[in-house]
């Protein structure tokens, strides 16, 4: 008999750094507090396709997405989450979008010392930006592969 499939979502959130500056995002849902650019990716669509799309919609930049800080599995009986973590920088000097919508309130370049006057979604967006500033590892894009892609050295 063959097992039922195991729901999964998958999400891709985006740290993005322009010199010492750290893009949020102000959610129009949650409480209409600050947090990364990112969500769930739609069907045909890559981790990294998200996290540019996403950044658009809510943050109103094009962005160059630049390694993966992390990807997250987590399990539950109820299915799977699965996140990617990217770091990311503005393409070009497009402002930050200035009109509410249903994507977001609005956006925001911050230092890690301003952090403390925005009310975060998660306190792990301190966490990632402090790691980000102190040189922590990033790995690189291509570690995410489409099933099939041919293993080649060099």
């Amino acid at each position: 008999m063959p097992r039922e499939p195991i729901p999964t979502w998958c999400f891709a959130l985006v740290v993005v750094r322009k010199g010492e500056q750290f893009l949020l995002i102000q959610e129009s849902k949650y409480g209409e507090p600050w947090y990364l650019p990112g969500g769930r990716t739609e069907a045909g669509e890559s981790f990294v396709e998200a996290a540019i799309r996403e950044t658009r919609e809510e943050a109103g930049i094009p962005i160059r997405v630049v390694g993966i800080l992390r990807i997250e599995h987590s399990p539950t009986p109820a299915g799977a989450r699965v996140r990617v973590i990217f770091l990311a920088e503005p393409t070009d000097d497009t402002p930050l979008k200035a009109e509410p919508d249903d994507e977001s309130l609005g956006a925001q370049w911050v230092r890690l010392d301003e952090l403390p006057r925005y009310p975060l979604r998660d306190p792990d967006v301190a966490e990632m930006f402090a790691y980000v500033a102190g040189g922590g590892p990033v790995y690189p894009i291509d570690l995410l592969q489409p099933e099939g892609t041919p293993f080649r050295v060099g």
